[in-house]
């Protein structure tokens, strides 16, 4: 049994799942099957995590042979993977990747963290758990982080990207390390991928289905979002009788469907989180050598 030989580390709402699903179409590439498995964040630790939190604990991998079987798959691929991108910041990952997969090849993918922390609470409004305001949901972190609730609600802290950043750079050689902006991603999509390919050292030219995009906003019907999203007999009585594959597209399909664009954030709002940010940024863009300006 093998161990992956490259990451996707961060950040959580960084667009990670559309990498997740454009590596995975090429042939020289494995990815563990089990998204999010976060043993490097994990190893070891018992899952009490507060507030709520449907399928944390049930994806999350914490021992070591559990791990290693995510990667029985592998036949003739060259580049084996997974993305877990609360790697980024939690602060033992770092160093237990070290320990397991010293050679390995880290991928970052960066957002503007006040749009970060908006698509993180956009997420936890969507599936029914956040209840509070936007600037209010800011003002309890502390409270849920003390209270041990899961990192999706560390809304301010997941942004904080220079200190987490800075861990990875510390601990491994540069050339291990490829970071892109969200914007990249998002603007210059085929060419972001592709350098990941070359990065990867397999075949640069392979071109994915790019139309696999991860779908946000705000569900029409609460009754229809649950349907396709939250545990239920019917979902759980469809797996026994639809394959995978076209289960997945169906409830994608049907989920792209039920989505309202989500409402943007108060300009007041917007402006104090990104003058919390300021410094932060400021440290991050000389680390990376990426002018962050719009950011700001």
């Amino acid at each position: 049994m093998g161990l992956p030989n490259f990451l996707i580390i961060g950040t959580a709402k960084g667009g990670t799942t559309s990498l997740y699903s454009y590596l995975s179409q090429h042939p020289k590439i494995y990815m563990s099957p089990n998204k999010e498995p976060g043993f490097f964040a994990l190893e070891g630790e018992s899952l009490d995590f507060q507030g709520p939190d449907e399928a944390f604990s049930r994806t999350s991998v914490t021992n070591i042979e559990d791990y290693q079987k995510l990667f029985d798959g592998v036949t003739n691929e060259v580049a084996i993977g997974e993305a877990s991108p609360f790697y980024l910041y939690f602060p033992k990952a770092s160093e237990r990747i070290k320990h397991y997969i010293p050679e390995a090849k880290l991928i970052v993918s960066l957002r503007n963290p006040v749009d970060r922390a908006y698509a993180s609470y956009m997420h936890n409004v969507r599936m029914g758990y956040e209840t509070d305001s936007f600037e209010a949901s800011f003002n309890k972190e502390s409270e849920r982080i003390q209270d041990n609730w899961i990192y999706l609600w560390h809304y301010k802290q997941c942004g904080l990207y220079y200190q987490q950043l800075k861990r990875y750079f510390e601990t491994f050689d540069r050339e291990q390390i490829k970071v892109y902006l969200f914007e990249d991603l998002a603007q210059s999509t085929q060419s972001t991928v592709q350098d990941i390919f070359t990065f990867l050292s397999i075949d640069d030219t392979f071109v994915p289905d790019l139309s696999i995009v991860n779908a946000s906003g705000i569900p029409r019907s609460k009754l229809i979002h649950n349907l396709v999203d939250r545990g239920n007999p019917v979902r759980e009585a469809l797996k026994s009788v639809v394959p995978d594959g076209l289960r997945k597209d169906i409830a994608n399909q049907i989920r792209k469907i039920n989505l309202a664009p989500k409402p943007p954030i108060e300009p007041k709002t917007k402006q104090v989180i990104a003058d919390f940010y300021r410094d932060d940024v400021l440290k991050l863009q000389d680390l990376i050598d990426r002018d962050l300006s719009g950011w700001l």
